[in-house]
């Protein structure tokens, strides 16, 4: 368990403002519904039960503060993006539900505005995407993409060739890109405890430095903490990237560490190099992709590059110094005009991935006194604090739109045992970057690139 100071080098977003962490559990309680995790699912599962139901008693026990795992570390992109890309989903999934797929995740970006709307200040930005093109092979993907989107109705995506988006954002090694209207950016550490504000606020109890140690769930649920226990009617296991803790759910999702590095703020005259006025998210089309952004002070944060599995699913290798050095050389070879800029800030955490890298959600075994929400691959910060009402018609019985997505309630991929685990996860990294590196490499007999913009 983490000190109470030991949040704040977590991530540039959770230590930049002072945080009070509430008080621990130290007895013995009971509540109808008992939330392990706060994170953006924990928290917007019990503000949404709350209001909901406010006679129900909603406990939220988080092992270390709110937003300590993926919610307060990730890059902050409230993005439409469901699973690994829109076209694996049309072939794991069929047309139809590739279409509802992306209607919900519009649905749910809306949503991270409606938060913004309410009064919740957590730097939100509505300023797009671009998904950039770096060799002939990514700009094919990213036109096919955009084709598939038409074909489904989907508006708002659009094709700019390297005059354009030099117009937007300017790198040499930019040959066109993929842009999109509904995307936002946020500091989701911010976003978080505005969350908890609102759970509170909505009569939720949470409980930080609290670790769940043991989950019982015969003959009735109960959660053992250090000093003390909640029994209670139904659990929801709100644990995402840290459900390898729990028995139950250790076979459904690998955690999958990624790594960011922050500049300090950047000056004008480092800013009129890049252009980028339209301050939209950025990443690139490799399989192990960067994704990059500006913060509300001008910091350009890039993660990314690769996607770490650590034998036995371990946790707490926050920090990757080959992975920090690799994407401090992306920047400058991305950006050459920030060549020595500094470096404030370098973190990791770990995301969760299922097999088929696509999220999971819905009763456990089939127990409706257990439900569980996992696999946002790296998407939380949309999709997560939309789950919270799913999750809230599910701890409620009730049959809605929502609970009828075809992710909710699906089978899920087991995972293999170690070390056969460790090997396939191996695999798919080593799969993943071969193909990066030679494509790569056949971008590098074009000469010049095709298209390319040069500053």
């Amino acid at each position: 368990m983490a000190s109470v100071s030991d949040y704040a080098s977590k991530s540039f977003w959770l230590g930049a403002t002072p945080y009070e962490a509430n008080p621990a559990l130290e007895e013995d309680i009971r509540a109808d519904v008992a939330i392990i995790g706060a994170g953006f699912t924990g928290l917007s599962t019990a503000y949404y039960l709350r209001r909901a139901d406010p006679s129900l008693r909603v406990v939220v026990l988080e092992s270390d503060v709110v937003g300590y795992g993926a919610s307060g570390r990730n890059a902050g992109f409230a993005m439409t993006l469901l699973g690994l890309t829109l076209t694996v989903t049309r072939w794991r999934f069929g047309m139809e539900k590739a279409r509802q797929a992306h209607e919900f995740m519009v649905r749910a970006v809306k949503h991270v505005g409606e938060l913004a709307e309410q009064g919740l200040d957590f730097d939100y930005e509505r300023n797009g995407l671009l998904t950039v093109a770096t060799n002939r092979d990514q700009v094919n993907r990213l036109q096919s993409e955009i084709h598939l989107a038409h074909e489904l109705g989907i508006e708002g995506v659009r094709w700019l060739e390297a005059g354009e988006l030099r117009e937007e954002v300017s790198s040499p090694l930019y040959l066109g890109a993929r842009a999109e209207e509904e995307c936002a950016l946020v500091n989701p550490a911010k976003l978080a405890r505005g969350m908890k504000n609102l759970a509170e606020g909505a009569g939720a109890d949470i409980y930080e430095q609290t670790p769940v140690e043991a989950v019982h769930l015969r003959p009735r649920v109960r959660l053992e903490t250090p000093r003390g226990s909640v029994a209670a009617e139904k659990v929801v296991f709100a644990t995402n990237a840290f459900s390898g803790r729990f028995p139950q759910l250790r076979s459904k999702a690998f955690p999958i560490f990624t790594y960011i590095v922050l500049t300090e703020p950047l000056t004008q005259q480092q800013l009129s190099t890049i252009g980028w006025g339209g301050r939209q998210g950025i990443e690139d089309a490799r399989n192990l992709i960067h994704y990059y952004r500006l913060t509300a002070d001008n910091r350009l944060l890039m993660g990314g590059r690769d996607a770490i599995y650590y034998y036995g699913g371990r946790l707490g290798v926050d920090q990757h110094r080959p992975t920090f050095e690799q994407l401090e050389r992306d920047i400058v070879e991305t950006f050459p005009g920030l060549a020595g800029v500094g470096i404030a800030h370098r973190w990791g955490g770990p995301v969760s991935v299922p097999l088929d890298f696509f999220p999971a959600m819905g009763y456990l075994g089939g127990d409706r006194r257990v439900i569980y929400s996992l696999g946002c691959v790296g998407h939380g910060v949309t999709l997560s604090n939309m789950v919270g009402q799913i999750i809230r018609d599910l701890v409620r019985e009730e049959k809605t739109e929502l609970t009828d997505l075809f992710f909710v309630n699906r089978r899920v991929i087991p995972l293999p045992p170690e070390p056969v685990r460790f090997v396939l996860a191996q695999g798919i990294r080593k799969g993943m970057a071969l193909q990066d590196n030679r494509e790569a490499r056949r971008q590098a007999k074009v000469e010049p690139p095709v298209g390319a913009a040069r500053v």
